[in-house]
């Protein structure tokens, strides 16, 4: 059975990856394991031990806390739609990666358009 933590630590695993834009493949060659086994650890479905998270934290330039962010507010609130699940959809995080791949001053005028064009839906 899949532990809570196991999971959102696969999750945050797998935010992270799409992030930066890299696949499974080049992040399994960088800690030097199979991509399957990244696929495990992203469902999951294998525990990761502390040595492979620091490797993977190195790999993706990010402290390990990182993958235990918001774990307190998915266990207070199981039910409701969390960020992980929200970075679960594919669209959205190539959304978020797009973003954030457009110069910081257009971007904010983006953010500020979004902002405008939600508020009048």
């Amino acid at each position: 059975m899949k532990h809570p933590v196991d999971v959102h630590v696969g999750k945050r695993v797998r935010h992270r990856r799409w992030m930066v834009g890299m696949t499974q493949q080049q992040l399994g060659d960088k800690v030097g394991i199979k991509f399957q086994q990244i696929q495990k650890y992203e469902t999951g479905m294998n525990r990761i031990s502390a040595s492979r998270l620091w490797d993977i934290a190195h790999a993706m330039d990010v402290p390990i806390s990182f993958f235990f962010e918001g774990i307190e507010e998915e266990a207070n609130a199981p039910s409701a739609t969390t960020q992980g699940d929200l970075l679960a959809d594919k669209e959205a995080l190539e959304l978020v990666r797009s973003y954030y791949a457009i110069p910081a001053e257009q971007r904010r005028r983006l953010f500020d358009l979004a902002r405008v064009l939600s508020d009048a839906a």
